[in-house]
């Protein structure tokens, strides 16, 4: 299985040297479309809905994290020709997988898209763990809760209280007072889970409690679950459904 790249950079030079010396292939990827401004890409983006958006920040038309934002991306890689620490926060909840600093190092892209690819490749298999579960508590996806680990059991009671708000691992391990890796690698280990899976599936049952008030809208729904775009929402519940949102709740009313 490949997964698909859309690549955004407005350089030519950058861009064309970055499309032909990169080994796609070989990585498991399908380059399947470029752009050279953020309203191309943004386009782009919508229509071809692929795995990974490479981007730089600095865009004509709008810039790269604006881009992002408005785009169904589930894993984007920043490449930039300044420390734009300022922008590490938003990146972080939009997805972004990792910062590279211009000139580009062929080899150091594809290294990071092959962690990235793994990364996808894990995350493939704990979307499968949880279509599998059945829930008991009329849930779309079934999730364990209490799990008798009292630093889980915190996570995912921040969970509970914060999946409405723009909060992911970070925020989640600044609260428990730990460091992000260690959290990390404790929730799977306990869960079976990575964290922003369980957390995008809360977000996701939120969503189809929802849904069953006919007054709130798509748009309405994905807010008040915490995605940031309507967009992004639909993807992620696509992905654990099979259906967009407005499928879902189309069958759901004629029941």
């Amino acid at each position: 299985m490949s997964y698909s790249v859309v690549f955004v950079e407005d350089e030519q030079i950058v861009r064309e040297e970055i499309v032909s010396s990169i080994r796609w292939e070989l990585l498991g990827l399908e380059l399947v479309g470029t752009a050279a401004d953020g309203m191309e890409g943004e386009q782009l983006i919508k229509r071809v809905e692929p795995d990974i958006v490479i981007t730089d920040i600095r865009l004509p038309a709008q810039d790269g994290l604006a881009m992002l934002s408005h785009c169904p991306v589930n894993h984007a890689i920043i490449l930039t020709g300044h420390t734009d620490f300022s922008y590490m926060k938003q990146a972080i909840r939009l997805g972004v997988f990792d910062y590279l600093l211009k000139p580009i190092d062929d080899e150091e892209l594809e290294e990071t898209l092959a962690s990235l690819v793994k990364k996808i490749q894990e995350e493939d298999k704990d979307f499968e763990q949880l279509k599998k579960g059945s829930s008991t508590a009329g849930e779309l996806i079934a999730l364990p809760r209490n799990v008798n680990n009292h630093v889980i059991d915190a996570t995912i009671a921040f969970i509970a209280d914060n999946y409405a708000n723009p909060v992911g691992l970070q925020e989640a391990a600044s609260y428990l007072e730990l460091s992000e890796s260690h959290l990390s690698r404790l929730f799977k280990e306990v869960t079976g889970l990575n964290f922003l899976q369980y957390l995008n599936a809360w977000r996701v049952n939120k969503s189809v409690e929802l849904m069953k008030d006919p007054k709130k809208n798509i748009g309405e729904i994905a807010t008040s679950c915490g995605f940031p775009t309507p967009g992004y929402f639909a993807k992620i519940f696509k992905r654990f459904t099979t259906k967009t949102p407005t499928q879902f709740r189309d069958e759901l009313g004629a029941l």
